[in-house]
């Protein structure tokens, strides 16, 4: 899938970040037969969950398949001298209390944060010979409405007004994230004891509530409305139908949430990727608004809502959570497969079996791959309920992505913004850069061709270059870029799987999209590495190559994630616990449900 180019740019150094090579196979004193606990997948959750049983004082081993730590949270070397950010790219989720709490500044931890942190170009025809607008985002107020009044000073003046909407939600959900959901199951069938400690879970539930106030029905109708309007007959009501698609008789009796603050497309295009990246949904589909906010509640280094590029990459982050466990005493063990989770004839967890026989004792057993790794290949099922297993393997793992990492020997020039004449970084060069995402039609459309088994014929594209602020990932002068892209189906239609014609004819389209927005571009790649929903799943473990692990849908959130009466991180079996994105609160660089799993087991432990 890596396909190498010219050898046109300038020799570099050795990369001055040798965590990239960390060899975690040979961990401090080698494998030992037992310990307080083993996790499963050194996916960044993972590495969260160990670094906080360490610190606590519970001896904890991590085994990972593959040759190098971070699951999709890494940075390899796909093509000599360019270091790619190979599936996550940026970060901005990471819990604070992570940074702090496991010092992962004095582990190497760097950041380069965005500003301006979007960048939608427009392609327009019969403008005169003029340099075709493009939208620029950042976090200058005033910069951003005299952005936006290019298309409309309504909307212009309406956009503090949109963000602090936003922000004000996004306080409200901030406390649930950091700890397990409400427990029904103690309500429902646990002593009196368990059901009065469980109230103490509402708390967050009950502050989420006092912030929101008089204002709760507004924002309950951005969780559960389309993000965008869909147009429709007079008196005409809508239906969704079982494919995903919207039946020909379309509602717009619904809140549609952009739609209450802008009318400029441009503009509701752009906020609206946010709300369908990464996810098998269009900016029509019901409950699209939980995942734009899902991308608008982090923050870096104090700065609510930034995104930014880890130095050396996102795998750089992953080596400094390891330095962070290690530095504790926890073991790492990279190529040590997971073959099994043993249980004793009690039905507790008592280990895991590796790939080579060998058995490794432990107390509890954490498992941060998916839920349907854990539960239908790893466990046991006769000590599952089969209820349980089947709602696991009736989980929505549709994913969209196909995501493309790029070399190329000079920065793209974008004709809604040319390069400077010396070819350096300019500001947009930082951004997420939108491509066919002028209107939300083009997302919707592109959508549509999926639900029909069709790589979109004009993908959305989320363009990234984070070697414009982070220079050691690229021989000088040269640059790696990604390319986020949807709407790609897992099967192609007619039944048909993605093979190397079928990667190249559609990474060939996304460059034809590129490069009528930046002329040249074509002519500029090096390489490419080309990784479509079956390559995210066999490579990194994402099920249908769904980077949250199951879809961040109403019905698989909060109480309801992986499934109702299991999403505190416990599970049937005792002993085993759920650590990584199929987890509450869900997908992204996060590491909530790393930390929120370990501080579980912690308590669980010292009360065995």
């Amino acid at each position: 899938m890596a396909a190498s180019g010219r050898g046109l740019c300038k020799a570099v150094a050795a990369s001055p970040f040798p965590a990239w090579r960390r060899a975690h196979s040979e961990a401090r004193g080698g494998l030992k037969p037992e310990y307080d606990a083993v996790v499963i997948g050194a996916g960044h959750n993972g590495l969260v969950a160990a670094a906080y049983l360490q610190r606590l004082g519970v001896n904890t081993a991590v085994f990972e398949t593959r040759h190098v730590i971070g699951g999709a949270a890494v940075t390899e070397e796909i093509i000599p001298e360019f270091k790619f950010s190979r599936a996550s790219y940026l970060l901005s989720l990471l819990r604070p209390q992570i940074y702090t709490d496991l010092e992962l500044k004095k582990h190497g931890l760097r950041l380069h944060l965005r500003n301006p942190h979007s960048f939608t170009p427009m392609l327009e025809e019969g403008t005169g010979g003029k340099v075709p607008r493009s939208l620029l985002l950042g976090r200058d107020m005033a910069e951003n409405q005299k952005q936006i009044a290019q298309f409309s000073q309504k909307d212009a003046q309406a956009f503090p007004r949109y963000e602090e909407f936003m922000h004000c939600l996004t306080l409200a959900i901030d406390p649930l994230l950091d700890v397990a959901p409400v427990d029904m199951a103690a309500f429902q069938r646990g002593s009196l004891l368990k059901r009065i400690r469980s109230l103490s879970t509402l708390k967050p539930l009950l502050k989420a509530g006092r912030i929101l106030g008089a204002q709760l029905p507004r924002y309950y109708e951005v969780l559960t409305a389309p993000i965008t309007k869909v147009s429709s007959f007079p008196g005409s009501e809508g239906t969704l139908l079982p494919s995903g698609r919207l039946s020909p008789s379309l509602c717009c009796c619904a809140v549609q949430v952009l739609d209450q603050w802008f009318e400029s497309e441009p503009l509701k295009a752009t906020l609206a990727t946010d709300a369908v990246i990464g996810a098998m949904t269009s900016p029509r589909t019901p409950g699209s608004g939980y995942v734009l906010l899902h991308h608008v509640m982090g923050g870096l280094e104090g700065t609510p809502g930034a995104w930014g590029y880890v130095q050396g990459g996102m795998g750089a982050l992953s080596d400094a959570i390891a330095s962070s466990a290690t530095t504790h005493g926890a073991s790492i063990f990279t190529e040590k497969t997971v073959a099994k989770v043993q249980v004793n004839s009690e039905g507790c967890v008592q280990g895991v079996v590796l790939q080579d026989g060998t058995e490794v004792r432990s107390k509890v057993v954490l498992s941060s791959t998916s839920p349907q790794i854990t539960f239908l290949k790893l466990t046991p099922q006769e000590w599952l309920p089969k209820e349980f297993v089947e709602r696991i393997s009736q989980l929505d793992t549709r994913s969209p992505v196909t995501k493309i990492n790029v070399a190329v020997d000079r920065l793209p020039s974008f004709l809604a913004a040319p390069n400077a004449p010396g070819g350096q970084p300019l500001p947009h060069h930082q951004c997420s850069i939108h491509l066919n995402c002028e209107d939300t039609l083009l997302l919707h459309q592109a959508f549509e061709d999926a639900m029909d088994g069709l790589p979109s014929h004009r993908p959305v594209i989320e363009l990234c270059i984070p070697s414009s602020l982070d220079p050691t990932l690229a021989p000088a002068g040269c640059h790696v870029v990604s390319l986020f892209t949807q709407y790609t189906p897992y099967t192609l239609a007619g039944g048909k799987a993605w093979d190397e014609q079928e990667r190249n004819a559609y990474a060939d389209r996304v460059f034809d999209c590129i490069e009528a927005y930046a002329p040249g571009f074509k002519d500029s790649v090096v390489g490419r590495d080309i990784l479509t929903p079956p390559d995210l799943e066999r490579i990194f473990g994402l099920p249908g190559g769904n980077i949250f692990h199951c879809a961040m849908t109403l019905d698989q959130l909060y109480f309801a994630r992986p499934v109702p009466l299991h999403s505190g991180y416990r599970c049937p079996l005792q002993g085993l616990y759920l650590c990584g994105s199929g987890a509450h609160p869900g997908g992204g660089v996060m590491g909530a449900a790393g930390r929120n799993a370990a501080h579980m087991v912690f308590g669980d432990l010292k009360s065995m």
